[in-house]
C-alpha cells in the first residue's frame, strides 16, 4: 500500500520480516504506517514475501535477483523505515536479515528507523527488537527510542484482523506518527 504524494515531504518504508500470510507482525506493521500517514507522509508496506531475493553474500548476479535493487531502491528513497519482526528464537526472522544484509550504507545511514516486533510469548519481541537496535546503530541509523513488542500476537487481533488492544493500537500508530515526524524534522535540518 502506497500513498503519494507526502504531506510533509516524508516517505516512510516499512519492511515485513513475516512470511506468514496471516502474520501478526504484517497487521502491526500496517498500523504504524497509519501512523506515518496520519501525520502527513507516505507511506509504503514492503512485503518481503513478493520478493525473490538471494542470500546475501551468496555470489548472486544483479541479473538474476533485480527484486535486490527493487527493494534497496525504495529503501534509499525513503526518508525513515520501519523493520517489523516475528521473534525466533530470542531474534529477528531470518527473511529480514538477509535483506538488511543485502542493503548497507548507502540504503540506512542516516535514516530514521522505528522498531516493531511481535511474539506468542508474554514477554513480546523485546529481544528481537534490541538486536534490530545493534543492527541499526552499526549501519550508522538513527533509531526512535520507542519501540512496539506484541506480546501474545496470535491474541491481539480480533477474527477481522483489527487490534483488539485499544492502548497497543495506539503505541503502534504513535509511533508511525513521531517516526514521519523525525524524519522530517531530520530532513529539515540537513538543508
Amino acid at each position: 500500500m502506497s500513498t503519494l504524494p507526502p504531506e510533509n515531504g516524508v516517505r516512510v518504508v516499512g519492511l515485513c520480516g513475516s512470511l506468514s500470510e496471516n502474520s501478526s507482525t504484517r497487521k502491526s506493521l500496517s498500523v504504524a504506517l497509519e501512523g506515518a500517514r496520519a501525520e502527513g507522509a507516505s507511506t509504503e508496506l514492503v512485503d518481503l514475501r513478493f520478493y525473490s531475493l538471494p542470500f546475501a553474500g551468496s555470489g548472486w548476479s544483479p541479473d538474476q535477483f533485480p527484486d535486490v535493487a527493487r527493494l534497496n531502491g525504495l529503501v534509499r528513497a525513503a526518508d525513515a523505515v520501519i523493520w517489523a519482526t516475528p521473534e525466533y528464537h530470542g531474534s529477528y526472522s531470518g527473511v529480514l536479515k538477509n535483506a538488511l544484509d543485502l542493503g548497507g550504507f548507502e540504503e540506512y545511514q542516516g535514516k530514521m528507523i522505528a522498531l516493531v516486533g511481535a511474539a506468542g510469548g508474554s514477554i513480546g519481541a523485546i529481544n528481537a527488537l534490541g538486536h534490530l537496535r545493534t543492527v541499526a546503530r552499526q549501519l550508522h541509523a538513527w533509531v526512535l527510542p520507542a519501540q512496539v513488542s506484541v506480546a501474545r500476537s496470535s491474541h491481539a487481533f480480533g477474527d477481522s484482523g483489527e487490534i483488539i488492544d485499544a492502548k497497543l493500537k495506539a503505541s503502534l500508530r504513535q509511533l508511525g506518527a513521531e517516526l514521519a515526524l523525525f524524519a522530517k524534522l531530520h530532513a529539515s535540518a540537513k538543508k
